[in-house]
């Protein structure tokens, strides 16, 4: 046995006889792995490296010698040892195991592995061994059942042979603990939960155990009809998850001849690392949906004044029902008759209200009447007119050419898109205290920490490939401590739990921070070197001692000291953060809060280390650096700073606007001014639905002179355009994605876009032209050359050398580095490179809980769901597991109203009513209700307020007053009449 001398510690190394072939390893690598590294090949049916070894199966025995074999998989190498892995004797032995475990498996023409995917592992073993179960005298068992309760999953026990990959991938990968066994002798299974069926347990569907599974005991069911094939039958395409900012890697597999996805499953890439989770592995049925738009269309004169088309969207019909949810089949709606209120099941715009309004037109005419009507409402009303919605559904590429149209083309900043409603506070807090709107480290990183904290995310749902990491990590030694009003399913997995009260962050931290202060856990050499204001903020903070903190947030002041003293002795402390952070009129401080609190502490810059705000939409991130905002050029250079907008003056050959533009927010509230904002190019975004108090979005809809809706299906919002462009999903186009770790990825054509729906950037670049400029751009990657050039975080990127995994920028040399993990190792992105902490003082939420609206609302995500629905509701696994809007509500408050778990019931606020089932939950906190804001029939927005944060513009979408009531009682107007039905 040898030592090497690293940097730190010395690597002890063993040197193991293999086959012949000499191998030297480190100390505890196993016989498998060391055969790999020589390319000997030891068969397997249980093991797979992303898992923990378990040694179950017994097919990749070796001899070492010893008086048994012993599996390679799981008995470390040893000095000396000499390995032979295929002798006669252990040959013989893994055929004759290869026909015991064939015999109960059904027959090759009916294996559920072999008739879809062709990869059925034993089988392979059993051609290499020359068995079969036609032909073995063994006696077949069967009659272990089959499960076909998950909509996309199905069980076949007969065919499972107990290896436990399922159980490893569920548990080791996902850490989801769902799979385990049940029974005894031959009647073993694999049982989810307290062997419940599949579709009734806590599965959470993302698909991971049927990757893992090598058998026919899991495999996916057909989506829309399209039959699952071997892979080499069909087209694969390596391309990226259109949905949360975690942007994993996957393949679909592509049946050509039906123009139709077959499957997908994860792939490697050093960020997801083959994970998956339901949306990605079994949500992009969507875009095939019969409900995409493949005309333009133009509204009728007769459809003047405009105003909301369906009842929906009119605000005169209650939600959808468990009892009228129609069921799904392959993204079509059935049952397409009416309930006894009037409507079609389903949740979604109905296409037989609304597109009497319009009629179809040709390109032509629509881009024609688009450029018409902006120039004229532009050379009327001036550049402050126009304003333009971009979308973090779209790709960098097409961000960038959005807001340089909106810039470049009618003057204006007026250009913002949906980081203002999840962490436009958060970035206006980082880059204000470190100089930079990105993370400053991946979230892989947890596995380097030794306390991470996670607040304001219920990150199992939201970012559901993110937590899994956070999961792993908590099983690796790491702290977690979760922070957050509700007991999410992130809860389950952490040491603390700090359930503090709505809208008391910054009461919280503060406590926090005193406590590090008080008990000398700061790093002072890290503070005086690198970090500005601190005096100031230890001023601020004393002010909170624990015991104040307590009575604001409800976190008593014992929890407080432990938090304080586990996070101030971490040797490498990260906080991951979500929009319970950020969407409050407070966002900002509560951002500046967790920034001063890593830096007092001394803890960015280092691995497992720093802040990360979990980026909500996949390209939320890459939209922001691309410019898509109202005070930022591209890479979050400053509107008003007169160097930077000479240099994009020179770059786009005109002059720009140096005031800062409106954001999303304010534009609205521009609309209902007589000189505000008069038309709108709005492209895939949804504010009807997505934007706070809908009744006053509802009148500045119908408000706009011209409004230009580009989108894939007919969205609430688009019921009041005046011109619908049907646009093309991220399937069927090429262009660049950034992810929240930073990481710019490739997302590759999967398919045509249906009838005449165009990619976006050629739409926008035609309607460019039209009004005057000379874009003449031949594809996405010259117009990401542009923007690199212009973007020196970009710097050095391209087409060529981001591969199938992307690179994290900044990047020195992306041709041999996948780029920086952990930033700001030396300096910050400040002017003067220091961190400026910025002492925040506790403020309450704008409207507070009284008599008559006694609970505080907080809105929120559904795992299956994303955003306003446009594309999960469309997606038949995702609208299969969860069809029905629910309020969320502590037992108590559920039984002082006489309310009875899935009853309907009704939510009021101060700005409207809406109906939906109610769900008992012991997640909720006494006094509190949660409501996700997926479903369209069930607005949540319909009831939050409109109050902003005053630096991130951010609306309050955590804290409202509401009450919640029986159908039966008495129903009350809003004593308010702000944004109220008009």
């Amino acid at each position: 046995m040898t030592a090497v001398q690293g940097s730190a510690t010395a690597v002890r190394t063993v040197t193991t006889e293999i086959d012949g072939h000499s191998v030297t390893v480190p100390e505890g690598t196993t016989i498998y792995d060391a055969a790999r590294q020589v390319g000997v090949d030891i068969p397997v049916l249980c093991h797979d490296e992303r898992y923990d070894p378990v040694g179950v199966c017994r097919m990749c025995v070796v001899d070492t010698g010893g008086r048994v074999f012993a599996a390679a998989c799981v008995r470390p190498c040893e000095d000396g040892m000499t390995v032979a892995t295929a002798t006669p004797e252990l040959e013989r032995n893994r055929a004759t195991l290869t026909e015991l475990l064939l015999t109960d498996q059904p027959p090759r023409a009916r294996d559920p592995k072999q008739t879809t995917t062709g990869d059925n592992l034993l089988l392979e073993l059993a051609d290499r061994y020359g068995v079969a179960r036609e032909t073995t005298d063994l006696p077949c068992g069967s009659g272990r059942g089959r499960d076909s309760s998950n909509p996309v999953i199905d069980v076949d026990h007969d065919a499972c042979i107990l290896c436990d990959r399922c159980v490893r991938a569920c548990d080791d990968i996902q850490g989801n603990d769902v799979i385990g066994r049940s029974g005894k002798g031959y009647a073993t299974r694999i049982a989810f939960d307290f062997d419940d069926p599949m579709g009734a347990s806590s599965c959470v569907t993302c698909g991971e155990c049927v990757q893992a599974c090598p058998t026919g005991a899991l495999t996916n069911k057909p989506i829309g009809g399209v039959p699952i094939r071997p892979r080499a039958e069909l087209d694969s395409v390596d391309t990226v998850c259109p949905y949360c900012g975690v942007g994993c890697a996957l393949t679909y597999h592509v049946d050509r001849e039906r123009g139709a996805i077959a499957f997908a499953e994860g792939r490697d890439q050093p960020g997801s690392q083959s994970r998956l989770c339901v949306k990605g592995r079994y949500g992009w049925d969507y875009a095939a949906s019969p409900q995409r738009l493949t005309v333009p269309l133009i509204r009728r004169e007769s459809a003047y004044p405009k105003g909301p088309l369906s009842a929906d969207v009119r605000g005169e019909r209650a939600g959808r029902t468990a009892n009228d949810r129609g069921r799904v089949d392959g993204g079509e709606r059935s049952g397409g008759g009416r309930n006894g209120k009037g409507r079609k099941p389903g949740g979604l715009v109905d296409y037989d209200e609304v597109m009497p309004a319009f009629r179809e037109a040709t390109w032509d005419e629509a881009l024609d009447l688009v450029a018409t009507r902006l120039g004229e409402i532009h050379a009327r009303g001036g550049p402050g007119a126009i304003a333009g919605f971009g979308s973090a559904k779209c790709s960098n590429e097409e961000a960038y050419l959005f807001q340089k149209l909106i810039r470049v083309g009618f003057g204006t900043n007026n250009v913002d898109h949906c980081t203002r409603l999840c962490h436009a506070s958060s970035v206006a807090a980082l880059f204000e205290g470190i100089g930079s709107g990105a993370v400053s480290t991946t979230y892989g990183d947890v596995l380097n920490a030794d306390v991470a904290i996670l607040t304001g995310s219920n990150a199992t749902a939201n970012h559901p490939v993110a937590s899994s990491f956070f999961k792993q990590a908590r099983r690796r030694g790491t702290k977690i401590i979760y922070i957050d009003p509700r007991a999410g399913t992130v809860a389950d997995h952490a040491d603390i739990h700090c359930q503090l009260k709505p809208g008391t962050d910054v009461a919280f931290y503060n406590a926090i921070m005193h406590e590090v202060i008080r008990l000398g856990l700061i790093d002072r050499e890290f503070i005086a070197a690198r970090t500005a204001n601190y005096d100031a903020l230890a001023r601020t903070v004393a002010d909170y001692p624990p015991e104040r903190a307590a009575t604001i947030t409800g976190v008593d002041a014992d929890t407080i000291r432990e938090v304080a003293r586990i996070w101030g002795r971490a040797r490498a402390g990260v906080i991951y953060w979500g929009m319970g952070i950020s969407q409050h009129t407070t966002g900002t401080d509560n951002a500046r809060c967790l920034i001063a609190l890593c830096a007092i502490t001394g803890n960015v810059g280092r691995p497992g280390t720093g802040l990360h705000p979990l980026r909500g939409q996949n390209n939320v991130q890459g939209a922001s650096d691309a410019g898509l905002i109202p005070m930022f050029y591209p890479d979050y250079q400053g509107v008003g700073r007169d160097s930077i907008r000479e240099h994009f003056e020179r770059a786009w050959g005109t002059t720009l606007d140096p005031n800062t533009g409106l954001t999303v927010t304010e534009i609205v509230g521009s609309i209902l001014q007589p000189d505000g904002v008069r038309g709108m190019y709005m492209l895939g975004e949804n504010p009807f639905l997505s934007d706070p108090n809908i009744n006053k979005v509802r009148k500045a809809l119908a408000a706009l002179d011209f409004l230009v809706v580009q989108d894939i299906f007919l969205t609430e919002t688009a019921e009041f355009a005046d011109v619908i462009l049907p646009a093309s999903s991220y399937l069927e186009k090429d262009g660049t994605y950034t992810n929240t770790d930073r990481r710019v990825q490739l997302g590759r054509k999967v398919l045509d876009p249906p009838g005449q729906a165009r990619v976006d950037w050629e739409i926008e670049q035609d309607i460019a032209r039209r009004i005057g400029l000379d874009w003449n751009y031949s594809g996405p990657s010259e117009i990401f050359d542009e923007m690199v050039a212009l973007m020196p975080s970009y710097a050095n990127l391209s087409y060529a050398n981001l591969g199938l995994s992307g690179k994290l920028y900044p990047n020195d040399d992306p041709e041999h580095s996948d780029g920086l993990v952990v930033m700001f190792d030396e300096r910050f992105n400040t002017d003067d490179g220091l961190a400026h902490l910025v002492p925040a003082e506790w403020l309450p939420a704008k409207e507070l809980p009284d008599v008559e609206y006694p609970l505080v609302l907080n809105t929120g995500r559904l795992l299956e769901h994303w955003h306003t629905g446009s594309m999960t509701r469309r997606s038949f696994a995702l609208d299969a597991i969860s069809p029905v809007a629910e309020v969320y509500m502590h037992p108590k408050d559920a039984v002082d109203r006489g309310l009875t778990h899935g009853e309907r019931v009704r939510v009021r606020s101060r700005r409207g009513t809406i109906e939906l089932a109610l769900r008992v939950s012991h997640r909720e906190q006494l006094g509190n209700v949660f409501i996700p804001f997926h479903f369209r029939e069930a607005a949540a927005n319909l009831l939050t307020i409109d109050e902003i944060d005053p630096f991130g513009k951010i609306p309050e979408f955590k804290f409202c007053a509401v009450q919640v009531e029986a159908l039966g009682a008495p129903h009350a107007e809003p004593t308010s009449t702000q944004g109220v039905r008009a």
